[in-house]
């Protein structure tokens, strides 16, 4: 599913925010990306959904190495991955509903298809009464889980997770990463950026650790627990 081959990438005026970094997922993984802050997860994470492209090496995802893709393919290519961010990016002129169909509005679906995914979405993650609302009327957790409703509405394969439990206290954080172990459940592979090494000890699932942009832990057969 996701696969990095000796990734270097160097922003401008700026250290190496990847140093020769090779590592795999399968399909059908749940992992955990730790590191310090600084340490290049957000930076592997932008990578593998186009939102940066690497300064050497190669990053393939679902089989796509990504160094191939045209910018105009970049929308059609990122449907298949659903993307869920520390601080929501909700749109609050807008109710629930509207935000978390935005991805199928701009994919062109049908207003009836639509609905129905858009509620689906929202009821796995428990906030189907929450449809007419604008997100700034919710809480932070709840409007984290608008967040991942969006991310998730349009059944992708790949569901990548940068610090998405980073404002909120140890028993919500437990709700928030049960609900992407649920997608993953039915087959979904998840990547999840996390500093929070006590939440990821009591989840179990393999665990990838950068330092200083280089891999220090969870390559190939290493699995461990923080």
């Amino acid at each position: 599913m996701i696969r990095f081959e000796t990734v270097f990438k160097r922003y401008p005026g700026s250290r190496e925010a990847l140093s020769g970094v090779s590592v795999s997922m399968d399909t059908g993984e749940m992992a955990f990306l730790t590191g310090r802050s600084g340490a290049g997860k957000s930076t592997m994470l932008k990578l593998i959904g186009l939102l940066e492209r690497p300064t050497r090496g190669q990053v393939i995802v679902n089989g796509r190495n990504t160094g191939g893709i045209k910018r105009r393919q970049i929308p059609a290519f990122r449907r298949q991955i659903g993307m869920v961010f520390q601080d929501h990016k909700l749109l609050n002129d807008r109710s629930v509903f509207d935000n978390v169909a935005l991805p199928l509005v701009i994919a062109g679906l049908g207003l009836k298809e639509s609905g129905k995914r858009v509620r689906a979405a929202l009821d796995q993650v428990g906030l189907l009464h929450t449809e007419k609302v604008r997100p700034m009327t919710l809480s932070t957790g709840e409007q984290q889980r608008v967040g991942i409703a969006r991310a998730v509405v349009s059944k992708p394969s790949l569901l990548i997770a940068d610090e998405p439990t980073g404002n909120l206290d140890p028993g919500l954080s437990l709700e928030i990463m049960r609900i992407f172990e649920r997608f993953n459940d039915v087959g979904t592979t998840v990547l999840i950026a996390s500093h929070d090494l006590h939440l990821i000890s009591q989840l179990g699932h393999r665990r990838i650790e950068l330092s200083e942009g280089r891999l220090t832990f969870g390559g190939e057969g290493e699995y461990g627990h923080a």
